[in-house]
């Protein structure tokens, strides 16, 4: 039975030949991709793509590695060369209330374009500013007006001058003031002859001078009105100058952009705007005599120049944008603030756009586990794909911290999110959003992995020969290709599938590159690489095995022991993972407390590690208490395990151990043994048989292979042996051998050397067997509690 149950070795590893290479070696004129089956994630996402309703936002579920950007990229990138190019988008001065600019829409190609016009108006102002107000005819006009004031002003003083005269009082007229002085002999006095006139002539001169002050009041009463007449007069000429001089540089703008209503709405208010903002700049006054056309410039420019937020290129397609750091402010955009003389200020040529404005009437892919990391970003996601808009703002502002004195115009929302994340984070924003399943209706499943077969196995072989083209590597060999491929195999840990995990094969051709001493990489070189790899990982397995070696951590390899056994354990530190063989122990004793799990005692075994100590309970009830109670007290233990332990894949090498220390049966310790069970007793498939089998393969190596040495594992799990080339010739030269069993009858018989038995017609088994041995010590065991209970309750009676 022994030999049946031994593994071959062409069941250790996928052993692809030269001959089954021919199907690979095809060469197709396709490119590769990254991509390697995946057809139901890419039929889901093609779905989603299609689907233009609200909601219908996709959610690509995989792990890191698996290609799932490149299948998004690849996908994306004909599909929106395809479509009609989104249009542009620029901010402008709100002149009727600059906290509230607004946004404008230009169709694909022209916002830069418009951007370039309205730099080449500002231009043409300066030329035509303040040149226009130096025309002989604006001068004439001005200088009439002014005229006409003049004519007022000098026919009231007249008449006032008039009467002065005849009154012997003298006119004069200063800019701002007009006095009065008396005529003696046709001589105007000074102050000094004036004070030597009699006292009746200096009061007579006062009450002419009243008189004649207040009919000076009188004539010039409605000079105010004259005053403002003469301002409204200048304005209106000011004004129909200015109309004049920008009419024919608007015209040729408000018939380039006709049909395009915003911009003309813009052109508009620029018009009604500019008449008192280039009477501020050109109109010369004192403290704008000495400033430059340069200064000029730049102050018309950051008033009329539009800041640009998107300006797609015609006819380039809808955009798709990766989003790498999807923080608010890089999502939503932002507004950015300068400092002046200490305070805070901004305007909105210092709106910034984010990722969504960037890929506004395309695709957005964003990382979900970031998105989730980033304050208010996923909620305010969902406001703007539920509103359809996009709103500037600042977060903080709900918190009562006020950083924002702007509020953009929204712009409206047309884009399709594709979130890209783990499995984890999919079920638990299903369970505790509501909202999630409304806005990501189609889910984009990655596979683990990936069936082997020919056009699997064509896509992977040119997937590697493009990459090391692409990267500038050496050529891959043939025999390098199929060493990717078997290492591709063990990654997913099974001889018929490929491991999804493309990047890992990608990662290993750059090393083996620089490794490569020859022309090309082949597969001595891939093996290199993966060696490396494994040493500079492999610190602490090293250490571990040092200390199996010196006898610091108790592991036999040789003799039989009852009540004791070689589990075999993986270890997952970083980024590797490793196996290691570990000690079992069992004691039995009389008495009711059943199968105590020492790990889960000291809280340091988890719940499925626990679960699989309990099934023992049922396979011993099952298969050997049927006709007595099932009284016993056991104690099982993971000896020098000091950290948290999970899985089940111990539960056949605990129950094996067990066995033996309740049939004082020993168990040879030159096995080590892996493999879970059910309640009656089938082995069940385990996770990391490789790293486990190499593990205990490594310390038997130490001692030196002995040909006793081996390794137990289930059945199911012959498809996923991936071993390295040094076991596989230790297994050939008979130095080590891997067997595989469906039972834990098979398994004990392997461990003990001991039949196990068969039930008779009687359902007996036959005295010298393990299971005969296990019913008796049982039932001996149960005896024993019996007659405790008997000898107590006579007590109690005598009492």
């Amino acid at each position: 039975m022994t030999d049946l149950l031994k593994l071959p070795v062409s069941s250790l590893k996928l052993q692809i030949s030269q001959t089954d290479y021919s199907i690979l070696s095809d060469n197709k004129n396709t490119r590769a991709t990254n991509i390697l089956g995946q057809e139901r994630a890419q039929s889901a996402l093609g779905f989603g793509v299609a689907m233009q309703n609200p909601g219908y936002n996709i959610y690509v579920m995989g792990e890191p590695g698996t290609g799932r950007l490149s299948m998004i990229t690849n996908h994306l990138t004909p599909i929106s060369h395809s479509q009609e190019t989104p249009p542009s988008y620029a901010y402008v001065e709100n002149f009727e209330n600059n906290r509230e600019p607004v946004a404008i829409e230009l169709p694909a190609g022209q916002a830069q374009v418009f951007c370039k016009d309205i730099n080449r108006l500002i231009d043409n102002l300066i030329a035509t500013f303040p040149e226009a107000f130096e025309s002989p005819s604006y001068l004439q006009k001005k200088t009439a007006i002014e005229r006409t004031f003049n004519q007022l002003y000098n026919s009231a003083i007249d008449i006032i001058e008039q009467r002065s005269k005849e009154k012997n009082i003298a006119l004069f007229r200063d800019t701002e003031s007009i006095t009065f002085a008396p005529i003696r002999d046709n001589k105007v006095l000074d102050e000094e002859q004036f004070n030597q006139l009699s006292q009746e002539e200096r009061d007579t001169f006062h009450k002419d001078t009243e008189a004649l002050e207040d009919s000076l009041g009188d004539e010039l009463i409605e000079l105010p009105q004259w005053r403002r007449a003469l301002v409204e007069k200048n304005r209106q000429l000011d004004n129909v100058t200015i109309r004049m001089a920008i009419s024919p540089l608007f015209k040729e703008l408000t018939d380039r952009y006709q049909n395009i209503d915003n911009v003309i709405t813009y052109l508009s208010e620029i018009k009604k705007d500019l008449g008192e903002t280039i009477k501020d700049l050109f109109v010369q006054t004192q403290s704008l005599e000495g400033v430059s056309d340069s200064t000029k410039k730049q102050l018309l420019k950051d008033q009329y120049q539009p800041n640009i937020l998107i300006n797609y290129k015609e006819n380039t397609g809808s955009p798709v944008i990766y989003e790498p750091n999807p923080t608010y402010q890089n999502l939503f955009g932002r507004i950015e603030y300068s400092s002046d003389q200490g305070a805070l200020t901004t305007n909105y040529q210092r709106i910034c756009p984010g990722s969504l404005h960037r890929a506004n009437g395309g695709y957005l892919i964003l990382d979900a586990d970031k998105l989730l990391n980033s304050p208010f970003v996923w909620e305010g996601l969902k406001r703007a794909l539920k509103s359809g808009r996009i709103e500037i703002e600042s977060p903080y502002s709900e918190l009562g911290i006020n950083t924002v004195t702007l509020k953009p115009e929204v712009i409206p929302l047309n884009i399709k999110v594709i979130l890209v994340g783990s499995r984890e984070i999919y079920y638990l924003l299903q369970d505790l959003d509501d909202e999630f399943n409304e806005m990501f209706r189609i889910l984009a499943d990655f596979d683990y992995d990936i069936p082997r077969n020919a056009d699997n196995m064509q896509a992977f072989a040119q997937l590697m020969k493009q990459q090391a083209h692409d990267s500038g590597a050496k050529p891959l060999a043939e025999s390098a290709v199929i060493s990717l491929m078997e290492h591709s195999c063990r990654l997913a840990e099974h001889q018929q599938r490929l491991s999804a995990h493309i990047n890992d094969a990608l990662e290993i051709i750059g090393e083996a590159n620089f490794l490569c001493k020859s022309t090309e990489i082949d597969s001595s070189d891939i093996e290199q690489a993966l060696s490396a790899r494994e040493y500079r990982n492999g610190r602490i397995a090293q250490s571990i095995l040092e200390e199996m070696l010196d006898g610091t951590i108790l592991i036999n390899t040789s003799d039989s022991v009852i009540g004791q056994i070689n589990g075999l354990t993986v270890l997952e530190v970083g980024g590797s993972s490793f196996g290691a063989p570990s000690r079992i122990t069992v004691t039995v004793y009389p008495g009711s407390r059943g199968i105590v799990d020492i790990e889960r005692e000291a809280e340091l075994g988890l719940s499925i590690h626990s679960k699989g100590v309990m099934i023992l309970t049922g396979y011993l009830g099952s298969c050997y208490a049927q006709e007595f109670p099932l009284a016993i007290s056991a104690s099982i233990a993971l000896e020098q395990s000091y950290g948290h332990i999970d899985g089940d894949s111990a539960s056949l090498a605990e129950l094996c151990c067990l066995i033996s220390a309740l049939t004082l049966t020993p168990i040879k310790q030159s096995f080590a043994v892996t493999g879970s069970i059910n309640q009656y007793g089938e082995v069940q498939t385990i996770g990391g048989v490789n790293e486990k089998i190499e593990g205990f393969f490594k310390l038997c190596k130490g001692r030196g292979l002995t040909g006793e040495q081996g390794c137990i594992i289930p059945q199911a799990n012959i498809r996923n042996l991936m071993l390295k080339q040094e076991i596989i010739d230790a297994v050939a030269n008979n130095e080590f051998a891997i067997y595989a069993v469906a039972n834990v009858n098979e398994a004990l018989e392997l461990l003990t050397g001991e039949s196990v038995g068969k039930k008779d017609n009687n359902g007996e088994y036959p005295e010298d067997s393990l299971n005969f041995k296990a019913i008796s010590r049982l039932k001996e065991i149960s005896d024993l509690g019996h007659d405790k209970d008997e000898d107590n309750n006579e007590d109690e009676a005598e009492s």
